[in-house]
């Protein structure tokens, strides 16, 4: 009779992820962040060492920091499943979080225009955005039946 890896015991696999936090810090200090299994951002801590930073710049770290915090997070969380199997919805999700690129930020003029010691308000500049849709009802969504496309 071959063996059969034991599964693990369920109440100590949640409690491991429960309890799981990975935390990560930029390269130069100015951020540091955790987040739970999940990805969840659960703590952030900002140095002075922003004050020098533009808030373009900032919004970067901050990114690049919370990406490098979840993807330990996703490897940890697999580690921890592994023993249930690598296939299945979940372990996809957390393969697509430890591949995931963040967009480079769009490319902000340095000097931006300025009246007095605030920045100009553009608001009324932007677009207008038409509003979302109205929920769709039970019947029309199960009535498209199954979609393959993304949950988020």
């Amino acid at each position: 009779m071959a063996d059969h890896p034991a599964k693990p015991d369920r109440d100590a696999l949640l409690g491991e992820l429960s309890a799981l936090s990975s935390t990560a810090t930029s390269a130069d200090g100015a951020v540091s962040l955790s987040v739970n299994t999940d990805g969840v951002l659960t703590q952030l801590r900002l140095t002075d060492a922003v004050s020098r930073m533009s808030p373009d710049e900032i919004a970067d770290a901050v990114l690049r920091t919370y990406v490098e915090a979840q993807r330990d997070s996703a490897k940890r969380t697999g580690q921890l499943l592994a023993p249930l199997g690598s296939g299945g919805y979940l372990m996809d999700r957390l393969r697509w979080r430890m591949r995931f690129e963040p967009a480079p930020p769009p490319a902000v003029p340095r000097h931006e225009e300025r009246t007095g010691a605030v920045l100009k308000n553009r608001s009324a500049e932007a677009p207008a955005v038409a509003p979302p849709p109205g929920p769709v009802a039970d019947e029309d969504f199960y009535r498209q039946g199954p979609r393959m496309d993304q949950a988020w």
